[in-house]
C-alpha cells in the first residue's frame, strides 16, 4: 500500500514536471537524484555484490528504471497520467507471460483469462481515448506498454539472479549503472543552458521528489517485496496505483470518459485474475 501511494503519485508528478522540462531533462534528472540519494545511503552496500552478478545488476538497471524512466515521460507529453498510471497495471500481466516463456512459471486457466480480459480492457481504454481526446496522441500509450514490459523483465531476472542480494545493495547498484549515462543525456539536451529559468526549478523541484521518493525508496521496498513473495505478487502493487494516480488527476482537472471508466475496470479484473493462485 505504501508502494502504491508513491508510485502512484510519481505520475502527477511526471505531468509537472513536463512543464519545465523536456522528457529526456526529466528522465536524466529523476535517474541522477535517486542515485545520489542511493549512493549517499548505500554506498557501502555495493561492497556485497559478487563480481559475477553485476551484469545482472547492469540488466535490471536497463530494463528497471533506464528505459521506463524514459518511456514514462516521452509517453506524458501526449497521454493523461490517469492513463499512463491504469496502462502501467499491466505489468503483472506481462510478468507472468515472460515468467511463463523465459523463467519457466507455470500458467493457469484462469490466468490466461486474465491476460485476455486485460489486453481486451487496455485496447478499449487506449481506443476511446484517442476518440474522445483527438488533440492527444495515443500512440504514445505503446510507450508505456513497452514500459510495464520493461518491467516485467526487471522482476523476473531479480527474483531469479539477485534474490540473495539485499535490496540497498541492488537499488544502489543499478543507480551507480545509470549514473553516468543518464547524466551524459542530461549534457547534451540542453538543460544547462535552461536550468536558470524558474519554471524550469520548479519542474525540477518535482522531479526531485520523485527521484528520491517514487524511484529511490521506492525500488529498495520493492526489491523486498520481490524478495519476500512471488514476482507476480510483487507487481500486483499495479492493481492501487491507478487510484491513487486518478485521484491526483482530478485534483489536477483530467477525467476519464465513461468507456474509458469501463476498460480500466475491465483491465483490473484481468489483472487480478492473472495474478490470482
Amino acid at each position: 500500500m505504501v508502494l502504491a501511494l508513491i508510485w502512484g503519485s510519481s505520475f502527477i508528478l511526471i505531468k509537472k514536471g513536463l512543464i519545465g522540462l523536456t522528457a529526456l531533462q526529466l528522465g536524466s534528472l529523476r535517474i541522477i537524484f535517486a542515485a545520489v540519494f542511493l549512493l549517499l545511503i548505500g554506498f557501502k552496500s555495493l561492497s556485497k555484490i559478487p563480481l559475477h552478478k553485476w551484469k545482472y545488476i547492469a540488466l535490471t538497471s536497463l530494463f528497471g528504471t533506464f528505459i521506463p524512466a524514459y518511456l514514462f515521460a516521452i509517453a506524458q507529453t501526449e497521454i493523461d497520467s490517469s492513463v499512463s498510471s491504469i496502462l502501467n497495471s499491466l505489468t503483472p500481466l506481462n510478468t507472468l507471460i515472460l515468467g511463463a516463456l523465459v523463467f519457466g512459471l507455470q500458467f493457469k486457466r484462469n490466468q490466461i483469462f486474465g491476460i485476455l480480459i486485460g489486453l481486451i480492457g487496455s485496447a478499449l481504454l487506449i481506443l476511446n481515448g484517442a476518440i474522445h481526446h483527438p488533440e492527444q496522441n495515443y500512440y504514445y500509450a505503446i510507450l508505456v506498454l513497452i514500459a510495464s514490459i520493461c518491467y516485467a523483465v526487471n522482476v523476473n531476472l531479480i527474483k531469479k539472479y539477485l534474490h540473495d542480494l539485499s535490496p540497498l545493495s541492488i537499488t544502489t547498484g543499478n543507480f551507480l549503472v545509470l549514473f553516468f549515462p543518464a547524466f551524459i543525456i542530461l549534457f547534451f539536451s540542453g538543460f544547462f543552458e535552461v536550468m536558470h529559468d524558474v519554471k524550469v526549478q520548479e519542474s525540477i523541484l518535482f522531479i526531485m521528489i520523485l527521484g528520491v521518493v517514487g524511484t529511490g525508496i521506492a525500488n529498495i521496498l520493492f526489491f523486498k517485496l520481490i524478495q519476500m513473495s512471488s514476482p507476480v505478487f510483487a507487481t500486483s502493487v499495479t492493481y492501487l496505483i491507478p487510484v491513487v494516480a486518478f485521484c491526483w488527476g482530478l485534483l489536477d482537472n483530467e477525467m476519464l470518459t465513461p468507456v474509458q471508466f469501463f476498460g480500466a475496470f475491465i483491465v483490473l479484473i484481468g489483472v487480478y485474475l492473472s495474478a490470482k493462485k
